[in-house]
Order: C-alpha cells, then structure tokens, then sequence
C-alpha cells in the first residue's frame, strides 16, 4: 500500500475532473482546477518567500475556500498548516503564533484590527497574508491573497525538498489544558486514520494506490459535503478531507452567524448528501427549524449527518430522521489526538441512545493499573486508540508522554476520557478526568476563567464550572466571592471582563455569587461541590 499526501491525492483528483466543483460557498464555486492552481500559486509564493521545508503556516480564517486552498498550499510545499481559533484575543494569537513558530499568517481582513499590535512581538512571521472582504481591504503590512493565487506558478508545484508522507498538518486544541496544545499529525496516518480515500457510506474501499485514484472516479456521483460547523476544528477539517478525497465538493454556510433556516436552505440548492454538525448547538435550532417550516424543504437528497465533539440526544436525533427519512446520524466520538474512539450510527426508527457509542476496532478501555476493562464488569477505565495515531503534541514531550502510553506492547493515544464497558460492548462515558467544559463543540479549561474573574476588583475568588446546557451541551457559570468593600459584581460585569481578557465563547453566562468559595487547607477547591451549589441556587437539574 502506498504511503500518502493529500496534495498527490487532490492533484491525481484535480487532473482528472478539473471542471467539476471542488470549493463553494455562495455563489462561489471554485473548480477542483482553479482549487489546485490556487494552490499551486500559493505555495510557489511561500517558498518565494523564504519559507522552508516544514514551516508553519497558519490559516487565522473563517469558513470558505480560501481556507482549504490554504491547506493545500501548503501540503504542496512540504510545509505544515496550522488551524487558528478565529475566536482568540490577542493573548492567545501571540501565545499561538510563537509557540506553532508561524512563518506565515494567511487572514481575513476583518482581523487586522486584531493582528496589527501583535506583529511586533511575533518577528519570525515572514508573511503576512490578506484576504480582503467586504468593508475591509487588505492592510499595508499586508500581501493580497487573490493577486498571489491568481500568478502563473509551475504546475504542479513541488518545492526544491519535495515532499514525503512524515510532513505534518498541526491540528490545535485547547483539549484539557489551559493553553492549546499543536496535535502533530503525519500526512500518512492522518490521510489512512480517515479512512484512506475510502467512504464507508458510499461503499468505497480505501485506496491501493494514487494512480487509482482517476480511474475510480467515473465510478461513483462525486458528493456535496456541507461543512457548518467551523473548519478551524477537527470535525470540520476532517470531514472536508474525507470529501475532497473521494473527489468530492465541500460546501461552507455563506454566513459566519450560524443559521437554521440558511443551513436547510444551502442543503436544497445544493442537493448536498452529507451535513457536518457539532452536537446539540447546531442540531437543536436545525429541528427548531423543520418543526416551524414542516413543508419547506424537500430534505429526500440527504444521505447522512454527521457530528463529532459533543454528544446530543436521542430525542433530536429522532426528531431529525422524522424530516430526513432517507438519511443517518453518523455521531463519532474522538478528539484531536485520538480519532475513532466510537461512534453510533442511528436511522429513522432505530435512534442511537445519547452517548451510546460502540467501542472502535482499534479501541479499548484500560484501567489505571493498564489492564483492559472487561466488558459488564462495572470497571472504570480510560478509553485509548491504537493505530494510526499523532506523533505527539508539538514541543511539548511531557504532555505527548502522558496522553501517548505504551500499553499491551503498543502505542495507544489516551486523550482522558473515562468509560464503563456494557455488556454489549457499548460505552458508559463518564466524562474527562478534569473539569475540561465543553460548550457548542469548544473546550473551555476552568482555571484560565478562573484567573480572568480574580483580576476584576469587585472578585476576591472563583471557581468556574459547567452547568446542562439544552442547546450548547453546557454552559459556563462563575461561582464568585465578592469583595465586601466593593460590593457584588452583575453577570454583565463578569462576562464583559473576561471577554477583555480572553475569547467570548469563555465568558460565563452564569453566575452564582457565595459568602466563600470555601478552599481546603491546601488551597484546592472541590469542583464537585461548587457545581452543585451552583446548580441549586440556578434551580438547574443535573
């Protein structure tokens, strides 16, 4: 079996259909011709530059084209593309930049504002690149995106090193620490750990070879994947690699506002097979949807949905294949550094139970002596993944030992998550190890909150926790003790200080204020307690 990059993949796919859809949002449709050009001018340009063998480019973007055009670029050019929260301040861009060691930032325009007091503390970004939108052109310090793609460049490009199957694509997560952690993955494993050119849905094995890649093509209808949620993410990265694999098009919502009614929509014009979500906040406003407009849209085309990060309900799921009778609900369960963990399919009349995850086929859960957790017996463990796994977390060794462990004689990827194993072989989930909140698909690690709360002047202490959230899965409440001197601060004061301090989707959009945060001795805090001091003074249930 061959060992793979994307880029051979994608220009094996580009060579043979190059007048068919690759990239479209809008009205916009970029051909797999014009995506592969693009990035043929792209990474000429980088190298141009001075950019090297492995050098980090980051995409600071919002869904689009240019977005993957950006990755390909730079698997063209042997060099590694890095994902960027759109949502960071400036802390966390610099923090990102430095510690990902960019050499180039590939942007919106509308983040000028944003990146131009960075720049100074960031002297190893070489390139600076805009993507001019409506309301905002591209800055001085700037080079223009569109007249890059648009230049002549050999065809098709390959740096002066080439490139191999070890170049890497860095996928940063916040994951359970407080600052986001550079998951490293080899093109090779990534590209065979998502299923190597295959698609089980459409019955398409993986491939042999890159030189089979045309001649299957004219076998199968190419799909239309419709990614909403961000492709900043892995679920949305991932997704998008699978379809244009197979020589797909990878649609993007036209508006950055997630909307219901425009995600059906963009479903019907496009005649899209395949929907990508995450979880509840998007699946819930979605139903909402159908059940105010029940005979808007003609929803017979969809094949599947599909989702990763963040569990929803039964119930939705239900409600969902009620509208979308020929599709499934594909729900994986994985992270950035362990993808395939689980996952459950559900279809009209046979709806997966919430968090009802069969175990993968490279997948099993150890207890904390290392030995597997059997099946019924009541055991808690950590469920790893073997296989095809990331090489560790971009220099950070402590961390990459701890999550990646040799267990039974074999590399396991164990991200934290514990689980009982039914008897059916099912999982129990039973959450991280550590107070890690999800909320819409976005990690949010309590400390970090924490710190942003204590620097306002009405905070003596806090404690942040996750409470149930309908839509978002959880929601983030401050747990405050006051400053008697200066009196109880509002939730509106809250969320806009840390807003201030850190992206807005971690501003609590609770609070709780308490006489005492009560610390033990040693200063710990117990995160259970405050959760459900919280929860009952909200009047929530668990």
């Amino acid at each position: 079996m061959s060992a793979w990059t994307f880029a051979d993949v994608w220009e094996a796919i580009a060579a043979r259909q190059p007048d068919k859809p690759a990239l479209i949002q809008a009205d916009r449709v970029v051909t797999w011709g014009e995506f592969d050009a693009h990035a043929d001018a792209l990474a000429a340009y980088l190298v141009a530059s001075g950019l090297t063998s492995d050098a980090k480019v980051a995409a600071y973007l919002y869904n689009g084209p240019e977005y993957l055009e950006t990755y390909y670029a730079a698997f063209k050019a042997g060099m590694a593309p890095i994902n960027t929260n759109y949502r960071y301040g400036g802390e966390e861009l610099t923090y990102l930049f430095d510690n990902a060691d960019a050499q180039a930032v590939i942007f919106h325009a509308g983040f000028t504002e944003t990146l131009e007091p960075l720049r100074a503390k960031l002297p190893q970004v070489k390139r600076w690149i805009a993507v001019a939108e409506p309301g905002h052109a591209c800055p001085s310090w700037a080079d223009d995106y569109d007249t890059i793609v648009a230049a002549e460049a050999p065809h098709p490009f390959k740096a002066p090193w080439g490139r191999t199957p070890d170049d890497l694509m860095l996928l940063y997560t916040g994951g359970t620490t407080g600052m986001p952690k550079g998951v490293m993955w080899r093109q090779d494993d990534l590209f065979n750990v998502i299923g190597a050119g295959g698609h089980a849905l459409m019955g398409l094995p993986p491939l042999e070879q890159v030189e089979d890649v045309g001649d299957r093509l004219s076998t199968y209808e190419q799909p239309t994947t419709l990614v909403c949620c961000p492709l900043m993410h892995g679920t949305g990265q991932f997704s998008a690699f699978i379809t244009l694999n197979i020589g797909g098009a990878v649609a993007s919502l036209p508006s950055r506002q997630f909307n219901a009614m425009e995600l059906w929509d963009e479903a019907v014009r496009l005649h899209a097979d395949n929907i990508v979500i995450v979880g509840l906040a998007f699946s819930t406003p979605m139903l909402e949807a159908l059940e105010a407009n029940p005979d808007r849209w003609d929803l017979s085309h969809i094949k599947a949905m599909s989702s990763s990060g963040s569990m929803w309900s039964q119930e939705n799921k239900r409600g969902l294949l009620s509208y979308a009778r020929n599709a499934m609900i594909m729900d994986s369960f994985g992270s950035s550094e362990a993808v395939g963990l689980g996952a459950s399919a559900s279809a009209p009349g046979a709806e997966a139970a919430t968090a009802a995850f069969m175990l993968g086929p490279n997948c099993a859960v150890f207890n904390e002596e290392g030995h597997r957790v059997e099946p019924g017996s009541g055991e808690r463990g950590l469920v790893a993944v073997c296989g095809f796994l990331p090489t560790g977390y971009y220099k950070d060794p402590e961390k990459s030992a701890k999550t990646f462990q040799t267990l039974d004689g074999q590399r396991w990827s164990v991200p934290g998550d514990w689980a009982e194993v039914n008897l059916d072989g099912t999982l129990k989930l039973l959450g991280r190890g550590s107070q890690c909140i999800n909320t819409g698909g976005e990690k949010v690690f309590p400390e970090e909150v924490e710190e942003a709360l204590k620097t306002h002047p009405a905070v003596r202490d806090a404690v942040v926790v996750g409470i149930p959230d309908a839509r978002f899965g959880e929601r983030i409440c401050a747990v405050v003790e006051p400053d008697p001197s200066v009196g109880a601060p509002t939730l509106e004061e809250m969320s806009g200080h840390v807003k201030t301090r850190l992206a807005a989707y971690k501003a609590p959009r609770e609070l709780v204020v308490v006489e005492s945060i009560g610390r033990a001795p040693n200063g710990k805090v117990d995160y259970k307690a405050s959760r459900e001091r919280a929860l009952l003074a909200l009047g929530v249930t668990a």
